[in-house]
């Protein structure tokens, strides 16, 4: 079963109508094999805030060391979003492989009366693949209410309610006493049970945890309170054991908050907004329960490392600081006050709003609750429920804001708020995650250009793009000269194609684009587009003068990734010259970094520069063959290296830095000095010790290295990895390893862009052998050039790695298959190469810029004999 088709029949069950109860799970889980029972599970119910709770627990576990699924809803570009393991979302042959199994066993149920709901179904999904992939620790948000949610199947470890309001009350029941009632019905005996709760919510929350036997944690934040009155006396009496303090924001995307009670200290977290000390407060304390109940510690750390590292896209989300540009998926009147007190923690002039709703929604009290603003744009999302933009543009008007227009595409809408904004203004799209989800993928799109030499080639560009075998051979011999593939949603997608073939070219829809119902749930559609230059050119002058209907981005994106933009600026050298990219060595040629490690236990050269004598004489032989850049490193990433302190870090490269400034080359800055190191006390040590790059193996996951970087307006290498080091057990699963890392770059790198680091500075890396297997390195190697798409230069980092004994060479004789590879990867594409032996790469790198023009440009390195062979 291909993929299309397990999406397009997990959709097609949205139809059934929701039925309280668990037993259609169960029955589900039964035929296959109980798999709940093998698994550790932490259930998350509550009426706001179990996202954000549900992430930030996971990602304390997971730095807790263990292995943590996640499961959340609703996804927003893909239907996998939902089900994550250790941070890498499910992979679409995992999806085809469940469905294709399942299959015949739903037909029946629904045959005989009894079918099952799309939640249900992937409920039972993602319990299975936690228990396919043999996870420690599964968290999951529960969907609706708690005692009748298809979560609810399982039997939980430890479970939370986050809060109780008055919601879905049709199917919850119409106070706070019910609804709070069939939430706190996911309690079990033994298992610890967390809650912010308060006043008459809680009581209830009590009385039932006690029925249940579940012993009850209590927690609280000052998130705004659901009881303007709490009891001073009862807090005196019964304190409780996590307490939050939102202590403001600390940039423009983290916070910080307070903790007192069983756990003690200040921590960053990368949500904004008061109701998030709350929502920490629930996850530190579940952590900290389900720790206690699988008999694991759980540091402080874990805890402040987890916090600051759980990013939650479309909630509150920063994408730029000038204008201020903000999304957020707020659709009811609660949710918008809650957005508006957290937007006035910010400084801005006017507010641009964008506007999308469900048609089911209370339209008057949510845009009576936004914040003011100064215009309005409203649209719909592709979507069969989204309102109609003039019944919005309606209810905004009646709201008190004068200037509102009535938009459609929710991209266009997006571009034109940031268009009408001064750079001290804000732009705040809002009303549904679908919305949400359009104007990200639009912001994230990335347009990859492939390789195609042959028929092999297309064949394997297009299964990689999600095409189904069918569409392979169709589109096979057409997919030649220059090919490119992007993401869309469904109907730009199909438009895309139709245009490229009426201009000569050729096209092919991947993933459910392959299937009658295009882009259904929110999927983005793979399309790969293929023609000669002039065919593109055409492609891209069609969909700009397309009207509107976002396509005037698509063609801006397609054009910068062909170069057509470029070719016609070539001859541009107007006043714009002096503000050009800064020159680097790896600026118009490819560079070689030489590895310096000032450790004992590095996997190729442990101890081999740990005297300062030694790293000076190391660095003067780089230099003498050719090196750009040092890379110095002061702890080991290899599978199971012990973890450096910071203090012991710092002492290792200060004094290498310092002391290398000695040879003249490093002195002069025509050799650039880089520091391997993911901690930011290290990096800004460094810096200051006259390090000039950080290169940072977790790919600026720590807000403070963000932050450091920023400060610096230093070049930072962003490297893929899973873990640093290199956890020897972990087993990740792709569907295709180069698109995968290409887009998980690029959420590293709008963290960067929100950070105030300048793009320009940003170099990436794939990460060879941090989380992939050999034949996955080659992959990447192979098709590096594709990372191009990112906007950064490309290092490639493969010396002397395991990918080589692929090809039957042991860890002592790599240095050949080295250079080998670095030949491979100057030709194509690599901007920079980081090294062990730089004088025989440094060789390679040069024969590949030869026999890539190089000399016909005369671009000959100093001291090139171009004299021909003397004898």
């Amino acid at each position: 079963m291909h993929y299309h088709e397990a999406a397009a029949f997990l959709f097609d069950l949205r139809r059934f109508s929701v039925k309280p109860g668990t037993e259609r799970v169960e029955a589900l889980l039964a035929h296959l094999g109980d798999p709940q029972e093998g698994v550790p599970f932490v259930q998350i119910a509550g009426s706001n805030g179990k996202g954000s709770a549900a992430r930030m627990t996971e990602s304390v576990l997971r730095e807790a060391g263990l292995s943590v699924g996640l499961y959340t809803s609703p996804h927003l570009s893909a239907l996998a979003e939902r089900v994550r393991v250790d941070g890498r979302q499910m992979t679409e042959a995992a999806i085809a492989d469940f469905v294709e199994e399942v299959r015949p066993w739903l037909i029946d149920r629904a045959a005989a009366g009894e079918p099952l709901t799309f939640f249900e179904v992937v409920t039972a999904m993602a319990i299975r693949e936690f228990a396919r992939r043999e996870v420690d620790v599964a968290v999951l948000e529960v969907g609706l209410g708690g005692e009748y949610d298809a979560t609810s199947a399982v039997d939980p470890a430890a479970t939370a309610v986050t809060n109780v309001s008055l919601e879905h009350t049709a199917v919850l029941g119409d106070t706070i006493e019910e609804i709070a009632r069939t939430k706190s019905r996911i309690a079990r005996p033994d298992a610890p049970f967390v809650t912010a709760c308060e006043g008459e919510a809680l009581d209830v929350v009590r009385e039932v945890a006690g029925e249940a036997g579940a012993p009850v944690t209590r927690v609280t934040g000052d998130g705004g309170s659901a009881d303007p009155n709490p009891d001073e006396a009862d807090e005196a009496d019964d304190p409780p054991a996590f307490a939050a303090t939102y202590e403001g924001r600390v940039s423009a995307t983290d916070a910080e908050i307070s903790l007192i009670g069983e756990r003690a200290g200040t921590y960053r977290i990368p949500l904004v907004g008061r109701h998030q000390a709350t929502n920490a407060a629930v996850a530190v304390a579940l952590a900290d329960r389900t720790a206690e109940t699988l008999g694991i510690n759980l540091p402080d750390c874990a805890v402040r490392d987890g916090l600051a590292r759980a990013t939650w896209p479309g909630r509150f989300e920063v994408v730029d600081t000038a204008p201020l540009t903000v999304l957020d998926g707020a659709h009811n009147p609660a949710a918008a006050r809650t957005l508006a007190a957290t937007l006035a923690e910010y400084d801005y002039g006017d507010l641009h709003l964008v506007y999308a709703a469900m048609h089911d929604k209370d339209h008057a009290e949510t845009a009576a609750a936004l914040p003011d603003a100064a215009t309005a744009v409203t649209c719909r999302p592709a979507i069969d429920r989204a309102e109609d933009p003039d019944v919005l543009a309606a209810a905004l008007r009646t709201a008190g804001i004068d200037r509102v227009t009535a938009g459609d595409d929710v991209a266009d809408a997006l571009a034109d708020a940031v268009d009408r904004a001064d750079d001290g203004d804000c732009v705040l799209l809002v009303g549904s995650l679908f919305a949400v989800a359009e104007a990200r993928a639009a912001r994230t799109r990335t347009v990859r250009e492939r390789t195609v030499q042959d028929a092999d080639d297309a064949t394997h560009a297009l299964d990689t793009a999600g095409v189904p075998p069918e569409g392979v051979a169709a589109h096979r011999d057409g997919v030649d000269h220059r090919v490119l593939t992007l993401r869309l949603r469904g109907d730009r997608a199909e438009r895309v194609a139709s245009e490229a073939r009426a201009v000569g070219g050729d096209a092919a829809l991947g993933g459910l684009g392959a299937d009658e119902d295009r882009g259904a749930g929110g999927e983005q559609v793979p399309v790969t587009v293929a023609g000669t230059v002039a065919e593109l050119r055409a492609l891209v002058d069609r969909l700009a003068a397309a009207d509107a209907g976002g396509l005037g981005g698509v063609a801006a994106d397609l054009a910068a990734a062909v170069g057509i933009e470029e070719r016609e600026d070539a001859d541009d050298t107007g006043d714009d010259a002096d503000d050009a990219a800064p020159d680097f060595p790896w600026t118009d040629r490819t560079a070689v970094m030489g590895v310096l490690n000032v450790t004992p236990d590095s996997f190729h050269d442990g101890g081999r520069h740990a005297d300062l004598d030694d790293a000076v004489a190391g660095v003067e032989r780089m230099v003498e063959a050719g090196v750009d850049i040092v890379d110095v490193g002061g702890e080991s990433t290899r599978p199971g290296a012990e973890p450096v302190p910071v203090e012991a870090e710092i002492e290792r490269v200060v004094p290498t830095i310092e002391a290398i400034q000695s040879v003249p080359a490093v002195d002069a800055g025509d050799v650039l000095v880089s520091v391997d190191t993911r901690k930011p006390a290290v990096a800004e040590a460094a810096l200051d010790a006259g390090a000039d790059v950080i290169n940072d193996v977790t790919g600026l996951e720590d807000p403070e290295m963000r932050s450091v970087v920023a400060d610096a307006d230093c070049p930072v290498i962003v490297m893929h990895s899973l873990d640093a080091p290199v956890d020897p057990d972990a087993e990740p699963e792709y569907d295709d390893v180069v698109g995968e890392v290409v887009d998980e770059l690029r959420e590293r790198l709008a963290l960067a862009d929100t950070a105030g680091i300048d793009r320009d500075r940003v170099i990436v890396d794939p990460g060879l052998g941090f989380g992939k297997s050999p034949a996955e390195d080659f992959e990447l190697l192979a098709r590096c050039g594709e990372f191009a798409a990112l906007g950064c230069p490309v290092l490639v980092g493969h010396s002397h790695k395991s990918l080589y004994g692929a090809v039957g060479r042991d860890a002592d004789d790599r240095e050949h298959a080295t250079v080998a590879g670095t030949a491979l990867a100057a030709d194509r594409g690599a901007d920079i190469v980081r090294v062990h032996d730089v004088a025989e790469n440094r060789a390679a790198v040069d024969v590949a810029a030869a026999v890539n023009g190089s000399l016909r440009h005369g671009a000959l390195r100093d001291g090139a004999d171009s004299a021909g062979d003397a004898e």
